[in-house]
């Protein structure tokens, strides 16, 4: 039988914090399997790692840092928390693995998905589920070298490490201790099955164009093009992609044409999509957040476009993005094999822009998981970036929103 327990608590310093969660885990199983960690940057990972370690011996840890901290059941722990999500399966298996991504992501992606397998003692096996905790950046690269191994047969899910202000201090955390600018990869054999959900909670303003130039990613200092996909836009249907987005969203971005600079704050509830698929008749889109206006009037992106994709305009507003999050949740519960009944608790992956743009409303997102999730335990964080699997093929998205349902 799979029980899940899950503890937030805060602290203004580490110490205080960790003492806190000492208090909190109390007679937790201390022979637990699989343990994830998500915390404020603001927090010193060493000391939270070496309290994991001494108190979880055997488990299989995974986590990092998460913008302005966690969500739990109990509510929005907010700023300078710790949150953990302590997961005891004896008849399953749980294993992660953790490498810095340096030279080719998809290759350390795919040799670390090796590892977690070895380290769950399931080599050669497929897991029911794969979770991942990253770096920004690389996203895609690390999908495509986890999919060398997997393909789409199980889903990928989780999210890019944050900091609070997005000056680059994410961190991630693995087996071994918290890594810089990394990759850990979880893998997950649950006895009491899994569902899992992605979504975004935006939908089409209208607009739409098809992107006729990228900015290519050339690989090392060859500048030799590699693909055909980027994370720059440079045109869309012929025209400077910032001049046609600016027109999408009725001129807010006037004023930074000429200058350029981060438009993050300008375009959170108005990212662009792509239509990836019908869910009962219903089109479900893959969101992509602009983050910046380049040179040339071009559109940096958090995720990569191909060349000839058809892009859409997107609105969203915070009514949605609060009761998303439970739709969400309930959606990832329905998946269980027992059904909903059989919940044990979950996991969150909540954009960490969303996040911000709700801002003071976040504790009715806390609440409507909560409620969907029937009162079980769950842990969420707050990421730059979501992983997940739609329409049964694994993506990554900015502004999204994944949940993971474990069985009893």
């Amino acid at each position: 039988m799979t029980t899940l327990q899950s503890f937030a608590v805060t602290g203004d310093t580490t110490a205080q914090a960790i003492a806190n969660l000492a208090h909190a885990v109390g007679e937790a199983p201390t022979g637990a399997h699989f343990v994830c960690v998500f915390y404020d940057a603001e927090h010193e990972d060493d000391a939270i790692f070496d309290f994991l370690r001494a108190r979880f011996e055997r488990a299989a840890i995974l986590g990092g840092t998460s913008c302005n901290g966690v969500m739990s059941q109990n509510g929005l722990a907010g700023s300078r928390s710790i949150g953990l999500l302590v997961l005891d399966d004896p008849l399953g298996n749980y294993g992660t693995a953790a490498t810095q991504l340096h030279g080719d992501a998809a290759d350390c992606a795919e040799r670390t998905l090796h590892a977690a397998l070895e380290n769950a003692d399931c080599a050669g096996e497929l897991p029911e589920l794969i979770w991942v905790y990253q770096t920004p950046g690389q996203e895609e690269a690390v999908i495509e070298g986890l999919r060398r191994v997997v393909g789409d047969r199980c889903p990928i899910i989780g999210g890019s490490s944050a900091d609070n202000d997005v000056g680059g201090q994410w961190r991630q955390m693995g087996p071994d201790g918290v890594i810089h600018d990394g990759l850990v990869v979880g893998v997950l054999f649950s006895s009491g099955g899994i569902g899992f959900a992605f979504q975004g909670g935006y939908e089409p303003s209208g607009e739409s164009g098809i992107v006729t130039r990228i900015g290519y990613d050339p690989v090392g200092d060859s500048g030799v093009v590699t693909q055909s996909c980027g994370r720059q836009i440079i045109s869309i249907d012929g025209e400077p992609a910032a001049e046609v987005y600016n027109r999408w969203i009725g001129g807010a971005l006037e004023d930074k044409l000429e200058s350029g600079g981060n438009i993050l704050a300008n375009t959170t509830m108005h990212p662009v999509g792509i239509d990836v698929g019908k869910i009962e008749g219903i089109t479900s889109y893959l969101l992509i957040h602009p983050d910046k206006i380049l040179a040339d009037g071009a559109l940096s992106t958090f995720a990569s476009i191909e060349e000839g994709t058809r892009l859409y305009s997107m609105k969203g507003e915070r009514t949605r993005l609060i009761s998303r999050a439970g739709k969400v949740a309930a959606a990832a519960a329905a998946m269980l094999p027992g059904g909903e009944s059989s919940l044990a608790g979950g996991l969150v992956v909540y954009c960490g822009g969303c996040m911000l743009a709700v801002g003071e409303e976040m504790p009715r997102v806390a609440r409507a998981v909560t409620e969907n999730f029937q009162g079980k335990p769950f842990l969420g964080c707050f990421t730059f970036g979501e992983q997940g699997a739609i329409l049964g093929k694994n993506a990554h998205g900015n502004l999204m929103i994944s949940a993971v349902a474990f069985g009893e």
